[in-house]
């Protein structure tokens, strides 16, 4: 903040000659002009790190000049000073992109304050956020070694996100590396924690001693609220959506709706489409799917797609829940259907429920797994955030949300499962039936190391009620960051997936997923 340029605009400027001379005192460097146009003159030949700009000048006035000010160096921040608390001057100055107000007369501390507030705003806020991690360190890595349930996990994994997304700007690198190092112990502990557990959850049909799993999801949220008085109920699946992701979208959903509650939910394993969507279309287990709807469900090792009939299983559950209602389910992969469901959304709001699944998550960690440049765009964990809220910001979906607003509609936003970035490689062998993906392996005859405490093997996989293609299938996980890669062109797959986003295996961020209930704001 030393040395730090000031201009401030006053016609009363030599009433002001202690804030000046206080001002200068704290290392600043002060000019000072009396009317407005003077100022725009000093903007157009210097360059000031803050501008104090007067609200009632003779001539041309501070609104005037904030104008001329924001056309000349946006980037300069302005504070704005009058005696006038009329709101339709604040709404002015507001409009017009002010850093700050402040209310005649102004003391020299709240003139300093204001310069703090805009100079030193990114190093507070930075000492600020690491004393905020200091404090919690501690408790969160007591957490890891208590006896907890899967929802202390659900809040573990909240405060890392939140000192994740806190620590972005962080400059100070050891404790970003702390941070770091806590998730990744985190996971350690929270996979320890899936594998005691989870041949119980998938299994127990008594919800108040598991988490609410992808079976539970429809009939514990949209159709729940069919019974209450909403002009129409929208089920949004956003495939691949991490919780931190919905971190970025939250601000721009805000705008539009009340976020009644914001929960997670763990997908089952694998956490992969095929399996955690089909099972929240469908209600209940892969294992159930397959043998319900053998002509529907497709192994990982047949031809084809694997998520073709999830309108089949929407509509199978209502007749089994008996819930003869009106409804859509619409599936969107490419930008113009949804601008076509946007284009149509009044027909929609004629259906008790509207489900709809938004594929470009899933497809932007897919494409940077495949294609450089996404590479390029979003090399880490905050650039994958920034583009995802980018899309948001400017999808069919975000238009389609505008739109609602207008209604009484219940928005419930979740997905299927999130995606982790991997960095440890596992060898494995399989025969050419093997399933092809990173994070699980599925098929007879697997071999890899049993000894490894970061795999879960499910030999038997009717007992995690999934479906197996033969007597001797089975089904082993990777947890944390780690990924499977053959032996034969071992260094291509490493380079190739290494510090790729990947989904199928145990981790919290791949299975601990947001949903989202919303209520238009009207």
């Amino acid at each position: 903040m030393q040395n730090a340029k000031i201009l401030w605009a006053d016609d009363e400027i030599d009433l002001l000659k202690a804030h000046i001379l206080f001002l200068k005192a704290k290392g600043f460097e002060v000019e000072s002009v009396t009317n407005g146009a003077d100022a725009v003159d000093a903007i157009k030949s210097n360059t000031f790190d803050i501008v104090f700009l007067d609200e009632n000048m003779p001539g041309m006035g501070g609104l005037e000049a904030l104008a001329e000010i924001k056309t000349i160096s946006p980037q300069t921040p302005v504070v704005m000073i009058t005696k006038s608390e009329e709101e339709f001057i604040m709404e002015e100055a507001i409009g017009g992109k002010i850093s700050d107000y402040l209310i005649k007369p102004v003391n020299p501390n709240q003139i300093l304050l204001a310069c703090k507030k805009i100079l030193q705003n990114r190093e507070l806020v930075s000492q600020k956020i690491q004393s905020g991690y200091q404090q919690d360190f501690r408790r969160i890595g007591m957490q890891f070694y208590d006896d907890i349930d899967h929802q202390d996990w659900v809040d573990i994994y909240k405060k890392l996100t939140h000192w994740d997304m806190e620590m972005e700007q962080n400059e100070d690198k050891t404790m970003v590396e702390i941070l770091s190092n806590q998730r990744t112990e985190a996971n350690t502990n929270f996979s320890k924690f899936v594998m005691d557990n989870y041949l119980h959850w998938i299994n127990s049909k008594d919800s108040s001693d598991r988490p609410l799993l992808s079976m539970d999801v429809l009939p514990e949220t949209a159709l729940k609220s069919l019974d209450d008085n909403y002009e129409s109920v929208f089920f949004i699946l956003i495939d691949c959506l991490r919780y931190d992701q919905w971190r970025e979208f939250r601000s721009l959903i805000a705008q539009y709706f009340y976020i009644n509650s914001e929960e997670c939910y763990y997908s089952i394993l694998p956490t992969a489409t095929q399996y955690a969507r089909n099972s929240i279309f469908a209600g209940i287990s892969p294992l159930e799917i397959s043998r319900k709807f053998p002509k529907y469900w497709k192994n990982d090792e047949e031809e084809g797609g694997k998520n073709l009939y999830e309108s089949n299983f929407l509509e199978e559950m209502l007749i089994r829940k008996r819930l003869n209602i009106k409804h859509s389910y619409n599936k969107v992969i490419k930008n113009e259907q949804g601008a076509s469901l946007v284009e149509n959304y009044k027909n929609l709001l004629k259906n008790d429920l509207n489900v709809i699944v938004y594929n470009f998550i899933d497809a932007l960690s897919h494409s940077r797994t495949d294609v450089d440049i996404i590479r390029e765009l979003a090399p880490t964990e905050a650039a994958y955030r920034s583009v995802s809220r980018s899309w948001l910001e400017f999808s069919p979906l975000m238009d389609l949300l505008k739109r609602l607003n207008d209604h009484n509609v219940k928005v419930i936003l979740t997905t299927d499962h999130g995606t982790v970035r991997v960095q440890k490689p596992v060898k494995i062998i399989g025969d050419r039936n093997t399933s092809t993906n990173t994070r699980y392996k599925t098929g007879r005859n697997l071999s890899y190391d049993e000894r490894a405490k970061y795999l879960f093997t499910i030999s038997r996989p009717e007992e995690a009620m999934l479906p197996k293609t033969n007597v001797s299938s089975s089904y082993v996980f990777t947890t944390e960051d780690y990924f499977f890669a053959y032996p034969n062109n071992y260094n291509y797959y490493v380079n190739y997936f290494k510090d790729t986003f990947q989904h199928g295996g145990i981790s919290m961020e791949e299975m601990i997923v947001p949903i989202i209930d919303l209520s238009a704001k009207r």
